[in-house]
């Protein structure tokens, strides 16, 4: 017996053995993957012994040895806990987790008097897609961007510290989903609004469908205020930028404007809208479009038609649009299509000028499995798309897929439900073909059981070679959406925190105003009314004020100061029995405002084990 025969009957006995009376999800799922594949390949001409086929493998190593630093750092959405994660790639090390729309007791983010100005009174947020400020295709080191999809909010986060530093809220808009910044330069970012409401949504039309609308909305990246709007048909989702500046897209599902499923999966074809830049700046500055309710943004209509967007035709419910390292191709994913749409963007030009018909724009449409969501590049012209239903990751070659030959390279059964994929610098000009990350939706029997709600699974992928390769999985805390792998080179975080930051402005600008000459080295307590200040320094194993007194009914405003410039050395102050935590990390400066509605003596202490002497580090607010 040859080897693929081999290699086939050892497949179909495996699934033998582990499918019990009581099938499991693992079983039904490597079992339907299998003979899935057989389907789907059967009529590429494949077999599924040909898919599972031992080949050419990559020999990357998901381990980073003690002291060891990873090559890339990872940036993942944090999904409903509304927060970004900042990963080590390849060993998959959980670096920090960067609070952005929720609260987070370790760095009292929702605490602090910043943090409090950027959520307003919103405690909750849901980040799906975090991207990375570029400079000519390449990532600039300077920001990520991340939306809020429960709020309609865009949050903006400093790549010299990793912390949010913006919080924007889009007008107009609900379910803020697909996001994208410019590619050539910072300039923008823009976003899609996935639900259609009605516009102004101030009561009227509620009933009315057809009043209703969805708009793509662009952020200036430097200010982060909006710039302007578009109106579209559909719903929109995912998010794309050319390499040029000349087009940012959208895909857009429920052509039919319908609001209940059976309404929304009418017609055989949704879009890929594709919006002309040039042309709204243009109109904007000669000051078109109108505005709705209190919002001053200008909305230019860009709905079917319109000289301001095309509509390309692709298959039903499309989720991902990513466009490939060489800037020429845009790959939309139809959950309702086992295919993908390869739109070249060198014909949209002439599309845009009415040379041909937007659906020309459609190069290849390769079936690469049941229910494609998103795709990743590697820079040997492979795309790499994730199968939902399939719980696969098909890798498939676009030059092939364009001649309209067989592309399929290879597949690979995934542990379960992969949902987004990302590969190492894919989604710029310099792709490296290394590593691609699964981001999975369900992880029944990979790992410990936890209750009810489950972790869920990330597994790293050696795409090195001609076949892709499990090299790592992880369990991990729900949910993470998408991720971006970035080469370390590329950024330079600061090890202290520059004390002249404009982050400290605020407790710079009270410090000035009560007589405080140095936030290094304060000690001081003012009052003014009713309302106290208190400034203090944090150097181990001291704080500067080792007790200060208010009065019953006061409010406290807390100024500290971490005085130590030594790396890592951090401190933070808690407040006991009034809600107060906060950490100040290396030169930091941090306050927090509350009411002291009792008598009484209460510790205040570093929650930063930071010294030999930590425990000692406290003091007392007495309040009288």
């Amino acid at each position: 017996m040859d080897e693929k025969a081999n290699k086939g009957k050892e497949v179909k006995e495996e699934v033998a053995q582990e499918t019990p009376k009581n099938p499991e999800r693992r079983s039904l799922l490597k079992a339907g993957v299998v003979l899935g594949a057989a389907g789907i390949g059967g009529a590429l001409g494949l077999k599924a012994t040909d898919i599972e086929a031992a080949g050419k493998t990559g020999n990357l190593s998901a381990h980073v040895g003690p002291g060891d630093l990873d090559d890339y750092y990872g940036f993942w959405s944090g999904g409903h806990s509304g927060e970004i994660r900042i990963m080590g790639i390849p060993s998959g090390r959980e670096l920090k987790r960067i609070p952005v729309f929720n609260y987070d007791a370790a760095y009292g983010w929702g605490t602090t008097n910043f943090s409090k100005s950027l959520l307003g009174d919103k405690r909750s947020g849901d980040t799906h897609h975090v991207h990375l400020s570029y400079n000519d295709g390449i990532y600039d080191g300077k920001y990520a961007f991340v939306n809020d999809k429960a709020q309609a909010r865009l949050a903006r986060i400093r790549l010299d510290t990793f912390v949010t530093d913006t919080i924007t809220e889009i007008p107009n808009a609900q379910g803020t989903h697909g996001i994208f910044p410019s590619r050539n330069k910072l300039d923008a970012v823009y976003c899609n609004s996935e639900f259609r409401i009605p516009l102004p949504n101030d009561g009227k039309d509620m009933l009315d469908p057809k009043k209703y609308g969805a708009l793509h909305t662009c952020i200036d990246a430097k200010s982060m205020k909006p710039r302007w709007q578009v109106l579209v048909d559909g719903n929109m989702d995912l998010c794309a930028t050319d390499y040029h500046g000349k087009y940012s897209m959208a895909i857009s599902y429920n052509s039919e404007g319908g609001v209940t499923l059976n309404e929304m999966i009418a017609s055989d074809r949704d879009w890929l809208i594709v919006f002309n830049l040039a042309k709204i700046e243009a109109d904007i500055k000669r000051g078109k479009g109108t505005t709705y309710g209190s919002s001053k943004v200008k909305v230019l209509d860009g709905r079917k038609g319109s000289p301001y967007t095309i509509y390309i035709p692709v298959p039903k419910s499309p989720h991902g649009v990513n466009v490939d390292p060489t800037g020429r191709y845009a790959v939309c994913a139809g959950k309702l299509s086992p295919t993908v749409s390869v739109v070249d963007l060198e014909k949209v030009d002439q599309a845009f000028a009415g040379k041909i018909k937007p659906r020309d724009c459609v190069v290849a449409e390769p079936e690469v499995g049941i229910g494609p969501l998103h795709t990743a590049f590697d820079n040997r012209g492979n795309a790499y798309t994730s199968i939902f239903i399939d719980s696969v990751i098909t890798k498939w070659n676009i030059a092939k897929a364009i001649k309209g030959e067989n592309p399929i390279v290879h597949k690979i059964d995934i542990h379960y439900q992969v949902g987004h994929i990302n590969a190492s610098m894919s989604e710029t000009k310099e792709a490296d073909g290394k590593w691609v990350i699964s981001l999975n939706k369900f992880s029944k029997d990979r790992f410990l059981p936890v209750g009810p709600f489950r972790n869920e699974n990330e597994q790293l992928i050696d795409i090195s070679g001609e076949e892709m390769r499990v090299v790592h999985d992880v369990a991990t805390h729900p949910e993470p959406h998408d991720a971006v792998i970035a080469r370390r080179d590329l950024f330079r975080p600061e090890k202290v925190w520059n004390n002249n930051d404009s982050r400290f402005d605020l407790e710079r600008n009270l410090a000035k105003k009560y007589g405080v000459k140095d936030l290094m080295t304060a000690a001081k307590v003012v009052r003014d009314g009713k309302h106290v200040y208190v400034f203090m320094t944090g150097i181990a194993p001291n704080f500067s004020l080792n007790e200060f007194t208010v009065k019953k009914g006061d409010t406290v405003t807390l100024v500290v100061t971490n005085g130590d410039k030594v790396e890592d050395l951090s401190h933070g102050i808690c407040v006991s029995h009034h809600d107060v935590n906060f950490g100040v990390s290396p030169q930091e400066t941090a306050s927090a405002t509350f009411k002291v509605p009792n008598k009484g003596v209460f510790w205040f202490y570093c929650p930063w084990f930071c010294h030999a002497l930590h425990l000692e580090m406290r003091g007392r607010m007495i309040v009288t």
